[in-house]
């Protein structure tokens, strides 16, 4: 049974009026009701679609959700590490708002995303919404930290990242964690084999589609790859000319057909919001293994561009016209409001969020700017690293200013050339660093664990 927390006001907003898509199309009430699916892949890079510009990783299904939707082209997310930013994701706040700033968890942790958050999740259930995450967690794995303690009706996936396991390690390694696979609390196995992560995970999202097609519901897609150690199924493994990382990629696409297909099947598209995002930029050092930020510089815990800026695609035939681009600064914290007020959710307004809605910009409304004045990045430890307004881009960790529409990379440092922007910039992060802290929030700290973090246990199967 889903909890609605203190912290959610339902309220049906009242908007009589109707939306007529930009460029035609019919009249659409406003206070229609759309499902939502979330992709929240892991450690993919801004480059790494085809429709981003990735010249051989083929990505014909999210191509075809950017050709029929829209493409963000300066989308960030909160924190360039995971635990973190998918905190962000669920909540609509900076991390460091909901005390999960302090760099991602690990299976010894005792802390998760505090239950008295309001979720996307919770939203959506509290407005009769059915509620389901396939993937990988990361945000809490003690008992009343899980997806089922957040909002989710039901949950098949990993705790944590996939990483933090056996089934990649040799016999006798002395790394003393192993990866459980879970069905809503329960262990169903442990050292899951890695190759079939993605296909699981999709056939449990399409199977809740299909049982839930008379609606509303929400499905919360966050695939554990591409996050090294990276595995394809054998239906995608060697397939890809970009090698592993490609299949890897590719089968991604796959899964984001599949679910495309099962709300055309079950004549739910027009009324579905599918939006496709990832968590951070790609882990460089792993190479080959690795993915791409295009034309940004760095990636995975860095702050630059490549790593928190991410591609972003959206599709809501009833809403947003196709073929849509949008070059407005946006984040994973607009989601969450966004998302309430297509709902008919008012949120509490006595618990502040960070993140606004979007809608206008996905939908072209005419005139539609960024509601973000100011950008904070942190570091992947959480300390306030720059800040971004408008076109501007000043780290205050070393001092370098960027106008990121000229130069994208972060190549030519003009701090030098305006102190009082420099000056202007610096105490605005400073100021709302503090606001933040201030009104701060902590996490849930839990003594009981449902398995032994420390359990050693080997695969059956190997890579």
């Amino acid at each position: 049974m889903n909890r609605i927390p203190i912290g959610v006001i339902l309220a049906t907003l009242g908007v009589q009026a109707s939306a007529a898509l930009p460029g035609g199309g019919g009249l659409v009430p406003e206070d229609a009701t759309p499902n939502v699916v979330i992709f929240f892949t892991d450690d993919q890079g801004y480059g790494d679609l085809s429709c981003f510009g990735h010249p051989t990783i083929h990505t014909p299904n999210l191509d075809r959700m950017a050709a029929e939707g829209i493409k963000l082209t300066q989308f960030y997310v909160a924190s360039p590490v995971c635990s973190p930013s998918r905190a962000a994701l669920m909540t609509g706040c900076y991390p460091k708002r909901v005390g999960m700033h302090r760099h991602v968890i690990f299976p010894t942790f005792d802390y998760g995303l505090h239950t008295d958050e309001v979720t996307i999740a919770d939203v959506l259930a509290g407005a009769g919404y059915a509620t389901g995450c396939f993937g990988k967690w990361h945000l809490g794995h003690r008992d009343g930290l899980l997806p089922t303690d957040q909002g989710f009706d039901t949950f098949l996936g990993t705790p944590y990242s996939n990483d933090m396991s056996q089934f990649h390690r040799p016999e006798g390694n002395k790394y003393t964690h192993s990866l459980p696979f879970l069905r809503d609390k329960t262990i169903v196995e442990w050292e899951p084999d890695q190759r079939l992560l993605t296909k699981r995970c999709t056939t449990a999202a399409v199977d809740f589609i299909d049982a839930h097609a008379d609606g509303p519901f929400f499905v919360y897609l966050p695939h554990a790859m591409p996050h090294i150690p990276i595995y394809a199924s054998e239906e995608f493994e060697g397939k890809s000319p970009r090698g592993l990382y490609g299949d890897v990629i590719e089968e991604i696409d796959w899964s984001v057909g599949e679910v495309l297909d099962a709300l055309e099947r079950q004549g739910v598209a027009e009324d579905t919001l599918v939006i496709f995002t990832t968590d951070n930029g790609p882990w460089l050092p792993f190479k080959s293994h690795g993915g791409s930020a295009g034309p940004l510089a760095g990636g995975k815990g860095t702050n630059f561009e490549g790593g928190q800026r991410v591609p972003f695609i959206a599709r809501y035939p009833a809403r947003i016209p196709a073929g849509s681009i949008s070059r407005e600064v946006a984040t994973t914290m607009d989601l969450l409001p966004t998302i309430a007020r297509l709902a008919g959710v008012q949120l509490d307004s006595t618990r502040p969020i960070d993140g606004h809605d979007i809608m206008p910009l996905l939908e072209g409304e005419p005139g539609a700017v960024s509601p973000t004045v100011d950008f904070l990045y942190y570091t992947s430890h959480g300390e306030l690293a720059g800040i971004r307004r408008g076109a501007w881009k000043f780290r205050l960790d070393v001092g370098t200013l960027h106008d990121l529409e000229v130069d994208v990379s972060e190549k030519w440092d003009v701090a030098a050339d305006h102190p009082e922007l420099v000056a202007e910039l610096r105490a605005a992060a400073i100021a709302g660093d503090a606001s933040i802290a201030a009104g701060a929030r902590p996490v849930r700290k839990v003594k009981a664990t449902l398995w032994d973090p420390a359990k050693v246990v080997r695969p059956n199967t190997t890579p």
